[in-house]
């Protein structure tokens, strides 16, 4: 029996605008998701989603990988238990984190000799898969861990800030949100395209404030991006009324993180400020998470 857990994430710059090529800044979370993999005599796939197979409606990540891991190893049956502590199709990298540990626990129990490099493009393959455009952020940073520059692949300084992660409960579609987005720039590309530009300009940017531990001039970057996002329609009113109530709380920072149209917000706070942040966005009634950046990507548990 083998165990590996793999970090979600947040975007301090970039979601969307990354999709078409621009840079964006991802930072690995302090919440994680575990897959316990055993051998077996039937694949059996358990989850808060249910119990199946090889199921591409319920499981599609995790039987995904399964298929691929088969081109290194004759998997007949497995058991993979999954216990996540990311909310699913919250913006904060579910399944880029179960389609990485999975992988990683596979390699492991079947010595497939796979590297962290192997994880993250495998895993970005699967996502592709399944989400039709999707980036190689959330898979990278989930296998590598810590703030990274995308596509450069670039490891930043970590934080040395609170994170508050506002969570609405509405589940978001990262493949729909995606495609409304591509329809936007396809009718409008002469105003569509500059703003997916200058997300991608903030980024640059931002790196090196990120670097010198200049959260203010982050910040700033980060709540210019949120006005960028809401221009592109993967806003909404639940996530306004959580940024605002972050940011009035005296968070430094709040916008949303991922694809938008539900799921989270990610908010910058200092450490002392951080508890009244968390109160504020609870008092909009939705769940606050407090967290913090990891230098840790997928590994291998006791």
């Amino acid at each position: 029996m083998i165990t590996c857990s793999a970090p979600g994430k947040v975007y301090l710059f970039g979601e969307h605008a990354v999709v078409y090529g621009q840079s964006a800044i991802c930072c690995a979370i302090d919440l994680r998701t575990r897959v316990q993999v055993a051998k077996h005599d039937s694949i059996i796939i358990e989850s808060v989603l249910g119990t199946t197979g090889l199921d591409l409606e319920v499981h599609p990540y995790v039987s995904r990988v399964i298929e691929k891991m088969k081109g290194y190893e004759d998997i007949e049956g497995i058991r993979i238990q999954i216990d996540s502590e990311l909310p699913v199709g919250s913006g904060l990298g579910s399944s880029a984190a179960v389609t990485v540990a999975t992988i990683q626990a596979l390699n492991q129990l079947y010595s497939c000799g796979l590297q962290l490099d192997d994880i993250a493009n495998m895993g970005h393959a699967i996502e592709r898969e399944v989400q039709g455009n999707a980036s190689p952020t959330d898979t990278y940073v989930s296998t590598m861990g810590g703030v990274v520059l995308i596509p450069e692949r670039r490891k930043l300084k970590d934080l040395d800030c609170q994170i508050v992660v506002g969570n609405t409960g509405k589940f978001s579609s990262t493949k729909e949100l995606v495609s409304n987005v591509a329809k936007l720039r396809q009718e409008f590309p002469a105003i569509i395209d500059p703003i997916l530009t200058n997300i991608g300009k903030m980024a640059h940017i931002a790196e090196e404030h990120v670097n010198s531990n200049d959260y203010e001039t982050v910040g700033k970057l980060m709540n210019v991006n949120q006005g960028l996002l809401d221009s592109i329609g993967v806003g909404g009113a639940e996530l306004s009324a959580l940024v605002y109530a972050a940011r009035n709380a005296g968070a430094i920072s709040a916008k949303i993180t991922g694809a938008g149209g539900g799921g989270c917000i990610v908010a910058l706070t200092s450490k002392t400020n951080a508890n009244a942040v968390a109160q504020a966005i609870k008092e909009t009634g939705a769940e606050a998470i407090l967290t913090r950046n990891t230098n840790e990507g997928v590994r291998l548990e006791p």
